[in-house]
């Protein structure tokens, strides 16, 4: 049985694609928890979620379905934001700051692989090291700013609809809930059915490389 049909990344780059992906949803769920419990929610606080420790965030089935189909997910930080003092204010800004921390660490690929590249730090190995090294910042700069911009989409249970919802007045959010289940039938038929995802998601996600190629030029000066 050829195994690797059945996988949206080449076998060899799994190592490379799990370790990313371990850091990537670590951090973007820790600064759900951080930041709400700083807002004053302590929901995830008292659930161990403000923490940088991957086994409290790492969901088993997402990370296997992200190796499967290029999709997935972490497991959920859960937020009170009547607890905030400005609950629709704080809560975008919570849902925000999830997608916003991948884009932080996607920059950070960036300017780590310019950095290990103009100093000649990226071939200073042998070949099976060098080799690692653009494999994992590869995917380490692909993967998060995939995330950034898969996160931002606003269809439930996304980041990017909870900041939707928090941005509209009071009746369209509640019309928004009584047809919330329809938007994750959405989400679900855009992300399995490939010829509604090639002509949907795909050019939205197609986003990273302008993304990538922006920073890559603005750091060009620095060195």
């Amino acid at each position: 049985m050829n195994w690797e049909s059945f996988l949206a990344y080449p076998v060899e780059d799994l190592p490379f694609v799990a370790l990313v992906l371990i850091i990537s949803f670590t951090v973007h769920e820790f600064a759900h928890a951080y930041s709400a419990y700083k807002f004053g929610d302590r929901t995830a606080y008292d659930m161990g979620r403000v923490t940088l420790n991957p086994r409290v965030h790492i969901d088993v089935l997402g990370a296997i379905l992200i190796l499967i189909a290029g999709f997935g997910w972490a497991k959920p930080v859960l937020v009170n934001s009547n607890n905030f003092k400005k609950p629709r204010l704080m809560g975008v800004i919570v849902s925000a700051l999830g997608p916003i921390s991948n884009l932080l660490l996607g920059i950070l690929g960036v300017l780590l692989t310019y950095i290990l590249d103009a100093t000649g730090l990226m071939y200073a190995g042998s070949n099976g090291v060098d080799l690692a090294l653009q494999h994992f910042f590869f995917y380490f700069i692909f993967l998060n700013f995939i995330l950034f911009i898969f996160n931002l989409i606003p269809l439930p249970p996304l980041d990017g609809y909870r900041i939707i919802q928090d941005l509209l007045p009071r009746e369209a959010r509640i019309k928004m809930d009584q047809n919330m289940q329809w938007g994750m039938y959405i989400f679900l038929l855009l992300v399995f059915i490939p010829p509604l995802r090639r002509v949907t998601l795909d050019p939205i996600l197609g986003l990273w490389e302008p993304l990538y190629n922006f920073f890559f030029k603005l750091f060009q000066p620095l060195f």
